[in-house]
């Protein structure tokens, strides 16, 4: 029974942070390098009253959702889904046309998903390029930071 037990925990090493995807509408943006800022907060509303007794008590409540913000990290490649997104949103400034939900999602070591993250109506707020060199011999990196509005986790 032990034995058993031992290779059930052996077998679930849990998820890997170096087996990760961004989903930008059902179209897989290529050549991460990293994804950071996963984050969410909400506010905390601190009520503070006076009982019948005359004792004053602070109490702690949820106050509204914060927004968030993460910065995707990639080697500038000849994929269009990411770098259109970008032109939607900076280049003609439409901004309700470029709100979109996209995930970021964990795989397993077979590629299959093991969890995702939407981030509900996201846009890009900034792009850096690369820093070029004559000497250099690195990929190209490029950085991307996505304001999102609301975090859900599948």
């Amino acid at each position: 029974m032990v034995d058993h037990l031992l290779k059930v925990v052996k077998r679930d090493v849990g998820m890997y942070v170096h087996k990760f995807a961004v989903d930008l509408g059902g179209i897989l943006v290529e050549t991460l390098h990293s994804v950071s800022g996963l984050a969410y907060g909400q506010d905390v509303v601190e009520v503070k009253q006076v009982s019948s007794d005359g004792e004053p008590t602070i109490r702690k409540q949820p106050g509204a959702a914060q927004s968030g913000q993460i910065t995707i990290t990639r080697g500038m490649d000849r994929s269009e889904a990411l770098t259109n997104w970008v032109k939607e949103t900076q280049a003609t400034h439409n901004h309700a046309g470029a709100l979109q939900n996209i995930s970021v999602v964990f795989l397993d070591s077979s590629n299959n998903v093991v969890k995702r993250i939407q981030l509900l109506n996201a846009w890009v707020s900034s792009r850096s390029a690369p820093d070029l060199a004559a000497d250099g011999s690195g990929p190209a990196i490029e950085t991307v930071q996505i304001e999102f509005d609301d975090m859900v986790i599948e």
